[in-house]
């Protein structure tokens, strides 16, 4: 059956707009070329006729060198074309690619989008402002906590301004009556009104003294570790 009938072909694909456009700029550039080569052999008729006398000889150059311009004509004519398509090709392959562009954001977008509205689902306004709300709460109790705790006790809290000038006064009075004219506080003063020697009625120190055996002591002078002796009383019979 496939002898007879044959096998169906694959279509091919349709050609995309880059490669219709490779194409054209391809026959383009076949184009220009030919052109080129026309305006060389149009140099060449030039030259020809400034040498040639006037007669039939130019005048077949001139007709030769007139069908060498009709055909750069005709070729420049669809030169100009090839061009216009492919800037039409260009164009079609700009909003192409505007268009996926757009398709790539729009696709961005709706990812973004999905998971922005599932990150909202878990964060919700009325629990953040019940959060302040309650932090608020914490901070007032622990400042009325420091405060409770830096209380001070027993401190009378009627002291007015005429009190605490009278204070300062009293302050002052006594400290002027403590100073002399030095300016030495009178508890740093030295007691001239007793003498502990004389309350103690101490003798003074010799100022030498002959030795003695040791193991005994003078009756005015020191004893053996160097102390003041102290006086004995003296029997009567």
């Amino acid at each position: 059956m496939r002898r007879v009938f044959g096998v169906k072909k694959d279509k091919e694909p349709p050609p995309s707009v880059q490669d219709a456009s490779d194409r054209i700029n391809k026959r383009g550039e076949n184009v220009d070329e030919k052109i080129q080569k026309l305006d060389a052999e149009l140099l060449k008729y030039k030259e020809q006729i400034k040498k040639t006398r006037p007669g039939p000889a130019q005048e077949a150059v001139k007709a030769r060198a007139m069908r060498v311009l009709k055909q750069k004509k005709m070729y420049e004519g669809q030169r100009d074309m090839l061009y216009n398509q492919t800037f039409n090709l260009d164009q079609v392959s700009f909003a192409a690619e505007g268009i996926k562009d757009a398709q790539q954001t729009m696709s961005a977008l709706k990812s973004a989008n999905k998971e922005l509205k599932g990150m909202m689902k878990t964060v919700k306004i009325q629990d953040i402002d019940s959060l302040q709300d309650e932090m608020m709460d914490l901070m007032d109790v622990s400042n009325e906590i420091q405060e409770s705790l830096g209380r001070s006790y027993n401190v009378p809290d009627d002291i007015d301004e005429d009190d605490l000038m009278g204070e300062l006064d009293a302050l002052e009075a006594d400290m002027g009556f403590e100073t002399e004219s030095d300016g030495v506080p009178s508890y740093l003063q030295p007691d001239k009104d007793s003498d502990l020697d004389s309350e103690l009625n101490l003798p003074s120190a010799p100022s030498g003294h002959a030795p003695f055996p040791a193991g005994r002591a003078t009756m005015q002078g020191e004893d053996e570790l160097g102390l003041p002796a102290v006086p004995r009383a003296t029997l009567r019979g």
